[in-house]
C-alpha cells in the first residue's frame, strides 16, 4: 500500500520505494497546478517503485495519466528514474538543468565498457588496491551501472526563474554539489499553516534533516576539468540558507523547518571534517589510504564495495577543497599520488 502525505496548500507526497538501498524510500512531490499535477522527482526505475507510485498518485486523488509535467532535482537514478515511464503514461514533459542534461546525455551516449575503463583507471590513480578495480577490468552481465539510458529531459530548467506551473509560483535555484546541475525548488507561496519564513523549498538531495548528503567528484571520462564539488556545495548551502523558507520538503526523509539552522549544522560539520583530514595528513596519503581512515558510519571492513568506490570519490572531493584552500598539496613524483598536508 502507497504511504502518501499531504503537505497543504495542494501539495503532497508518495514514499517511493529505492530497492536494497539504506536510503530506503524517495519522496515524490505532487504538485496541484491549474492544468493537473506536476511531480517533483519520479523515484528508482524498477517495477515494485512504478505500482507505489501509481498507487500513490490514485491515491493522492489523480492518476500518473493526468501528470502535467516532471521537474528533476538532478539526475540520480532514485529521482529521474522513472521519468520516461511518467511521459510516456502521460505526455508529461520532464524539465532538468542544463549541467544534468549534459549528464543524462553522456550517459546515454557511452559505451557501459567505456565507464568501467575510466572508473578502474580513477580508482588505480587514488591508491585503490588492485582486488578493488579487477572486478572493473572484466565486468559480469549484473555489474552494470544503474540509470545507463535514463530519459532525456525535453525542458531545461533556467536558474532563477519561475517554471512553468500555470497557478504556481516555483522559482528554481542551482545548488551544485551533490551534481553538477543540482537544483532546489522555492514555492513562493504563503505556507498553508501560516509558519513564519519565506514560502517552501523542495530541496531534493541538498539539504536533507538528518543526512549528509554525499559530496562526490563530479564524473566525466571525457572532461578533465579539475572541478571543486564540496566548494560547489558550501556555497549552495550558503545561498538557500540565505532563502529561509518556512518549510523544507526533502526527497529523503521527511519534511522539517529551521532551514538556516540546518545549514549551520552542515557547514560546521564540513569543516570540522577538513580540518580533520588535514591532521590525517601530516603523512602523505593516496585517495584511497584517507578514505580507510576517515570516519564513516561503520568501519571500513564493513562498508560494501560500491560504497567504497563513492567513499573514495567523498574523500577525493575533499582533497580538492583542501588543495584549492592551500591546505594540502600533492607530493611531487608519487604515483599513485599522494598528499600531504601544509
Amino acid at each position: 500500500m502507497a504511504q502518501t502525505f499531504d503537505h497543504g496548500g495542494g501539495i503532497r507526497s508518495v514514499r517511493v520505494p529505492i530497492p536494497d538501498n539504506p536510503l530506503g524510500h524517495t519522496l515524490v512531490y505532487v504538485v496541484d497546478t491549474d492544468r493537473g499535477p506536476v511531480l517533483v522527482d519520479t523515484g528508482w526505475d524498477d517495477p515494485g517503485s512504478w505500482s507505489t507510485l501509481t498507487e500513490g498518485l490514485a491515491a493522492c486523488g489523480t492518476g500518473v495519466g493526468e501528470v502535467h509535467g516532471v521537474v528533476i532535482t538532478h539526475h540520480h537514478p532514485d529521482h529521474h528514474g522513472l521519468s520516461g515511464k511518467v511521459r510516456e503514461a502521460s505526455g508529461a514533459w520532464v524539465s532538468m538543468h542544463a549541467a544534468d542534461i549534459a549528464i543524462v546525455r553522456r550517459t546515454r551516449e557511452t559505451r557501459p565498457g567505456r565507464w568501467f575503463t575510466y572508473m578502474a583507471a580513477k580508482l588505480t590513480a587514488a591508491g585503490a588496491p588492485e582486488e578493488h578495480v579487477s572486478p572493473l577490468r572484466s565486468p559480469g552481465p549484473r555489474a552494470g551501472l544503474p540509470g545507463l539510458s535514463p530519459a532525456m529531459p525535453d525542458r531545461e530548467i533556467v536558474p532563477g526563474e519561475l517554471l512553468d506551473l500555470p497557478g504556481r509560483r516555483l522559482r528554481a535555484i542551482w545548488t551544485p554539489g551533490h551534481t553538477p546541475g543540482h537544483v532546489c525548488l522555492h514555492l513562493e507561496e504563503a505556507h498553508p499553516a501560516g509558519l513564519p519564513g519565506h514560502g517552501r523549498l523542495f530541496s531534493g538531495d541538498h539539504l536533507l534533516p538528518e543526512i549528509t548528503p554525499h559530496i562526490g567528484l563530479y564524473e566525466d571520462p571525457d572532461d578533465a576539468t579539475v572541478t571543486d564539488p564540496l566548494g560547489d556545495y558550501l556555497d549552495s548551502l550558503e545561498r538557500v540558507g540565505r532563502l529561509g523558507p518556512a518549510e523544507v520538503l526533502p526527497a529523503h526523509q521527511h519534511a522539517f523547518t529551521d532551514a538556516p539552522g540546518r545549514v549551520r549544522e552542515l557547514l560546521d560539520h564540513h569543516q570540522e571534517r577538513l580540518a580533520g583530514l588535514r591532521d590525517l595528513l601530516s603523512e602523505p596519503l593516496t585517495a584511497w589510504q584517507l578514505a580507510e581512515r576517515m570516519e564513516w558510519n561503520r568501519p571500513w571492513e564493513q562498508i560494501p564495495y560500491g560504497s567504497r568506490t563513492i567513499a573514495v570519490s567523498e574523500a577525493e572531493a575533499h582533497l580538492r577543497r583542501l588543495v584549492k584552500q592551500g591546505h594540502a598539496e600533492a607530493v611531487t613524483g608519487s604515483d599513485p599520488v599522494t598528499y600531504v598536508a601544509v
